[in-house]
């Protein structure tokens, strides 16, 4: 094997050895969202978790044991669809996350007020799954049927389709346990797990596009590149109706960046005509690989 060989391998393999300390860690910090949290409060944060929560009132079994085990046909399907290299990550973090939300499960909750537990056990529940995400994992349950659907219909976002499933699941708590204020405090800890998701996985890649028709695009190039330190791209461009010739400037920037290009523009051309909309995910240099698995 080359020198060259050699050291791709070992780099892979400090890659999986930190993906694994992440899993880790994120799977303590589930476990103490749902077992510190949101089981003792009776708040069913949806998903598998959630309807294990419903079922420990019903069943003699505790919250992280229902979860192992109505996860088995999960972990088959996803064996099916993602192969074993991807289960065996994932039947790590699911089984540490139970194993966790158990143990941390038999202390007393840290807060009974249901509106603070729904907030944080939301916000540390979603940190907890981005992260696995992030490892190129999942902690099974609605994970694996997410990941599933994020492949065949990559334009929808993880965060929303989990709140799609995890709907069904806080109505059943609230039919199951006759309480709808729990089930209402347990819709808004479905809304920040979505929310924080979403910030955790798509949060850095939020920028704005910007497209510029001007009769001064070299200027207002030049000062984009120099004082922003942004990309800039010509488009080619005529006028419709005068077909006039005219160079479009393409820019794409981080959201904090977004009023002083627009500052520029409007100092150099003021009658410029210029589009901003919002970019959600960028790949390419200084964003997400383009290698990078869609999560």
């Amino acid at each position: 094997m080359s020198k060259e060989g050699s050291g791709q391998g070992r780099h892979k393999g400090w890659r999986r050895v930190l993906d694994y300390g992440v899993m880790t860690v994120a799977a303590a910090i589930y476990g103490i969202a749902i077992g510190l949290f949101l089981d003792p409060n009776r708040l069913a944060p949806g998903g598998v978790a959630g309807t294990a929560v419903i079922l420990n009132r019903l069943l003699p079994l505790a919250t992280g044991t229902l979860i192992l085990i109505m996860n088995v046909p999960i972990f088959l399907f996803g064996l099916w669809k993602f192969g074993l290299r991807f289960m065996i990550s994932t039947f790590y973090s699911t089984t540490l996350a139970s194993l966790c939300i158990n143990f941390f499960g038999r202390y007393p909750a840290i807060t009974q007020e249901p509106l603070l537990a729904a907030l944080v056990g939301g916000s540390l529940s979603a940190i907890g799954l981005g992260l696995t995400f992030r490892a190129g994992s999942t902690t099974g349950g609605s994970d694996i049927i997410v990941k599933y659907l994020r492949q065949k219909f990559p334009y929808l976002k993880t965060g929303i389709i989990m709140m799609a499933i995890d709907v069904v699941v806080v109505t059943a708590s609230a039919i199951v346990f006759g309480d709808i204020e729990r089930a209402l405090y347990a819709g808004i800890s479905v809304g920040v797990t979505s929310f924080v998701l979403d910030l955790v996985l798509y949060g850095r890649d939020g920028a704005k596009l910007i497209y510029i028709i001007s009769d001064h695009p070299e200027e207002i190039a030049k000062r984009l590149l120099e004082e922003l330190d942004v990309g800039v791209t010509y488009l080619e461009g005529a006028g419709a109706y005068s077909g006039k010739e005219k160079q479009v400037i393409f820019c794409v920037l981080r959201k904090p960046l977004s009023p002083r290009a627009e500052d520029i523009v409007k100092k150099e051309d003021p009658q410029a005509f210029m589009i901003v909309t919002n970019a959600t995910e960028i790949y390419g240099e200084g964003y997400k690989s383009y290698f990078g698995e869609k999560l």
